[in-house]
């Protein structure tokens, strides 16, 4: 039923598309080039042109130069029964109410992919042809959807139409922009099936169902090795040709990610806002806390299968398989040694570029690594761990026994 009163309406629809074509058929693309120009000219002599003639866009009927108008002045006429959301046109109306009663109906042979409209299918033959008619004026690139043709131009004009209501922000996309306000609203409508975690963008819902099939599609041309989305790989790819695009402005040091260099700079800042819950020790970033709640939880979920060690964290997984492997993918540039673990890499470059940003709070002596800080460290402290004598000096000592319970034996001052 459903499809039949879609056909309806598309029929509808094709001979109104019919019976503009045959009015402006003879002076269609002349017409509209005609009252633009003019439109022009009644600016310059102090008219005000209508918002359409403002971006010099030509239309061929009459239709279209009004749906593009109800665009600029975000005039949305057509509304959802179900849901209230509105739409600037109605085949977008349409096409909203079949995602919602999640129909399908026409499938693609040659891959059997299930598409809500029959206009869909022309876009997606061009995946598989590798069509893609639609060419950038400026710098000649090319795309298979004019919709992907008009966002790309706006790279070039620097045209963001779409602004955040709540804090005015702008962007080039009306996806963007909807992304954006579920920042302020917390709407996450994407749901995982198996593990019904939400997430407020569609991408971040398919690269976590990954975690799930163990999928990992991106591979790594150096080394082969794969990852689950394609901003893991390129991360990755930046170990193999050293770029560190992200700088300090602070200290001028260089990362690989963004998200590295943000909690670089809350080192500087002192700011610590991922908090355990159990007893609120804070961290600079989220990945530490994780590993840190392992230490209460005891959790060690991720295994060798060579060995059976089981680890908190896949990292540390990954870096103990190396052990069994031999695997040494961090290479010095400058002398081409070797190491099996990117950290140990750091530490070594730092003997070539003579940095020691550790230092001591006490007498501000300067170390090229933490561990070679927190020995020294220990050379002001009266409590040394690897002196007996200074071990008694603890105001409470654990002794276990075999067939007792554990005993506190209280020194005596």
């Amino acid at each position: 039923m459903w499809e039949n009163f879609r056909n309806f309406l598309l029929i509808g629809k094709l001979q109104e598309d019919y019976s503009n074509k045959e009015q402006y058929n003879h002076q269609a693309s002349k017409s509209n080039r005609v009252k633009i120009s003019e439109a022009k000219e009644q600016s310059q002599n102090g008219g005000k042109p209508q918002e359409s003639e403002v971006y010099n866009k030509v239309f061929t009927y009459s239709s279209q130069h009004k749906k593009h108008k109800r665009t600029l002045i975000g005039k949305k006429p057509y509304e959802c029964k179900q849901c209230s959301k509105t739409f600037s046109t109605s085949s977008y109306l349409w096409i909203h109410e079949g995602t919602l009663s999640g129909e399908k109906p026409y499938e693609y042979k040659q891959c059997s992919k299930t598409l809500h409209e029959s206009s869909a299918f022309q876009t997606h033959e061009r995946i598989h042809s590798g069509e893609k008619p639609y060419e950038c004026k400026q710098c000649s690139k090319t795309f298979s959807q004019t919709s992907a043709l008009q966002r790309h131009e706006r790279t070039h004009s620097g045209e963001k139409p779409y602004e955040c209501k709540q804090c005015s922000k702008t962007f080039r996309e009306s996806s963007a922009l909807r992304r954006h306000e579920r920042t302020h609203s917390g709407e996450k409508p994407y749901e995982c099936k198996q593990c019904r975690k939400t997430f407020s963008r569609s991408s971040h819902l398919r690269t976590h169902e990954r975690t799930h099939s163990g999928e990992k599609p991106y591979e790594c041309k150096q080394c082969r090795k794969t990852f689950s989305c394609s901003s893991h790989l390129r991360i990755h790819e930046r170990t193999h040709s050293g770029e560190k695009p992200y700088e300090c402005e602070l200290c001028r040091k260089t990362f690989s990610c963004s998200s590295s260099l943000r909690t670089h700079e809350r080192m500087h800042r002192g700011e610590k806002p991922y908090e355990c819950k159990q007893c609120r020790k804070a961290f600079s970033c989220s990945s530490n806390l994780r590993t840190h709640e392992s230490t209460h939880s005891g959790e060690k979920p991720y295994g060798c299968k060579q060995c059976r060690k089981t680890f908190s964290q896949s990292s540390h997984l990954r870096r103990h398989e190396r052990i069994h492997s031999g695997k040494k993918p961090y290479e010095c540039k400058q002398c081409c040694k070797l190491f099996s673990q990117s950290s140990t890499l750091r530490t070594h470059e730092r003997t070539h570029s003579g940095e020691k940003p550790y230092e001591c709070k006490q007498c501000s002596k300067t170390f090229s690594c933490s561990s070679a800080l927190q020995r020294h460290e220990r050379t002001h402290s009266e409590k040394n761990p690897m002196n007996v004598n200074n071990v008694v000096k603890h105001s409470v000592v654990p002794v276990l026994f075999r067939d007792m319970k554990e005993l506190t034996v209280r020194k005596t001052l």
